[in-house]
């Protein structure tokens, strides 16, 4: 279709397709482009063109060229297709996915497809926040305060990074909201403050409450999501991305734990011996309290 007509009104399932049909009339250079996007759909909308070009061994100007074949004006347009699947992600129904799973259940075979699925999820950590990562630790170091909300499944990712954050800096607070007090929590936020939000599709509506306060609140924001266009990441000031890929009904959160420990890391490498120190004194509190059962002998 020539560029110079309307942009196609397909779909990404459409457009992937097309691009498997008339792959074997594409030139050399179309063709490795157009196996990229095929073989990976969840990376481009992650990606800068440059970083899929050079993932894909061709130039840029080939992927621009690829997508004026396909009826766009040039790579946004194509890309656009991919970030509305990524939008658009979280919205088919659980039970529809739960339907699947029942159909295709086979326990050695699930077992096995799960354990894939999450190390591609965590392989794509490191692709996708190289950068990124320790921008956010510095952020978060510089900040007086840290406060960190995660709701209904991620939660647990919110909580993660708190607690093992906690063991060595006492001004890093977990926003909850319990008994509708969020926004009493929220009016704690200061400018010279910094905010980790951790959500992925479907966005729930608290995780955006506490971004667009702590954005009003002039706080620094780092978004903890699945894309960059999540709505937090539209609010971030920083954002890392993990994949939430699974074979089973419900999105996965093993990679974002991953990211909130891989972050933790990174911070306690900031504040060195200050760190041993404060880790010393919370693991002597929490023995002299009786918070783990005693090892036996003592």
């Amino acid at each position: 279709m020539p560029p110079d007509t309307e942009p196609p009104q397909h779909s990404l399932d459409t457009l992937l397709a097309q691009l498997r049909a008339d792959f074997p009339t594409l030139s050399t250079q179309f063709q490795s482009g157009a196996r990229y996007l095929l073989d990976h759909p969840q990376e481009i909308a992650l990606h800068s063109m440059r970083k899929v070009a050079a993932n894909a061994g061709v130039q840029p100007a080939t992927l621009v060229r690829l997508s004026q074949s396909l009826g766009f004006e040039g790579w946004q347009g194509l890309r656009e297709l991919f970030m509305e699947a990524v939008r658009d992600r979280g919205s088919q129904p659980y039970a529809q996915r739960a339907r699947k799973v029942v159909k295709d259940a086979g326990p050695g075979r699930m077992l096995g497809e799960m354990i894939e699925v999450q190390h591609h999820n965590l392989d794509a950590l490191l692709a996708n926040n190289a950068d990124t990562l320790p921008r956010a630790a510095d952020l978060l170091a510089a900040a007086p305060n840290v406060y960190v909300a995660g709701f209904r499944s991620c939660f647990p990712i919110a909580f993660t990074f708190h607690y093992i954050y906690r063991l060595f800096r006492s001004s890093v607070h977990l926003v909850r909201g319990d008994a509708g007090t969020l926004e009493m929590e929220l009016r704690a936020l200061t400018a010279r403050d910094a905010v980790l939000v951790a959500a992925f599709a479907p966005y729930s509506q608290e995780s955006l409450r506490v971004a667009t306060a702590a954005r009003e609140a002039g706080c620094t924001v780092i978004a903890l999501t699945d894309s960059t266009v999540a709505p937090i990441a539209l609010e971030a000031d920083c954002t890392l991305l993990f994949a939430i890929d699974s074979p089973s009904f419900f999105p996965s959160i093993t990679a974002g734990v991953a990211m909130a420990e891989a972050l933790v890391e990174q911070l306690l490498a900031r504040k060195g011996k200050g760190a041993i120190r404060a880790l010393e004194q919370t693991e002597g509190q929490l023995h002299r309290t009786g918070a783990y059962v005693p090892a036996r002998g003592g």
